[in-house]
């Protein structure tokens, strides 16, 4: 499957594309079944994996992954403001009684604004299988924009936030006119010039970071707490 840079962002169909080529899909099923099978005890849920469908089937990682780079949240569905869809609650009921089981600790992967706001950004309900493996069960909702994920690249951490505002600084030293500050328009204004947009833009984003509780990607997508 490939992803049009242009359309909008289909999280279903990113996870499925960002592991499709790292697994096959006879070692996924089997991986997820062994290990289950070692600890009884670590999910509730007792599925019949002769009826799942392998494509379902995701690891913790491979979904930490795609929530550090779209910076999503994968929380219990506690934590979700919005409102499942009968849909999914059909779902729901369906793999129940094809298992013989009460299904329990679904989690769900979508934008952090939906742990907060009912929105409808996307997102995809799992339920646990054991051993940090997870069963998407359904999506809904609206697209994610298409820039998300390259709008979310300086928060990955901060070598990206680096190189991200240092990318700024220089745009706006070339859109300043050095006029304003010296008679000396040669290369050594501009780049001091430089050095000082630098500072300020730092700073701001430093101040507005702080005040507003903001932390990088991998330090949110499973957190339960207010940071956006």
């Amino acid at each position: 499957m490939k992803l049009n840079p242009l359309s909008p962002t289909n999280l279903e169909l990113v996870l499925r594309t960002s592991v499709e080529k790292k697994r096959s899909s006879i070692s996924i099923l089997q991986q997820a079944k062994n290990l289950t099978s070692q600890d009884r005890f670590i999910t509730k849920n007792n599925f019949d994996f002769d009826q799942l469908e392998t494509k379902n089937i995701f690891s913790l990682e491979e979904i930490k992954q795609v929530c550090i780079d779209y910076r999503l949240r994968f929380l219990d569905i506690t934590y979700f403001k919005g409102t499942i869809p009968q849909t999914a609650k059909n779902k729901i009921a369906a793999m129940e009684d094809t298992h013989q089981t009460e299904l329990g600790g679904f989690k769900i992967m979508a934008p952090s604004i939906m742990f907060r706001l009912a929105k409808t950004d996307d997102p995809l309900l799992f339920v646990p299988l054991g051993n940090d493996y997870f069963y998407l069960i359904h999506k809904w909702g609206k697209d994610l924009h298409p820039l998300r994920k390259l709008r979310m690249l300086p928060f990955q951490n901060i070598w990206n936030l680096l190189i991200f505002l240092l990318g700024i600084s220089y745009l706006l030293t070339l859109a300043t006119p050095l006029g304003m500050f010296t008679k000396n328009t040669d290369a050594t204004a501009f780049w001091m010039l430089y050095f000082f947009m630098f500072k300020a833009v730092v700073s701001v984003v430093l101040f507005c970071g702080i005040a507003l509780g903001k932390n990088f990607n991998p330090a949110i997508w499973n957190s339960k707490y207010n940071k956006t």
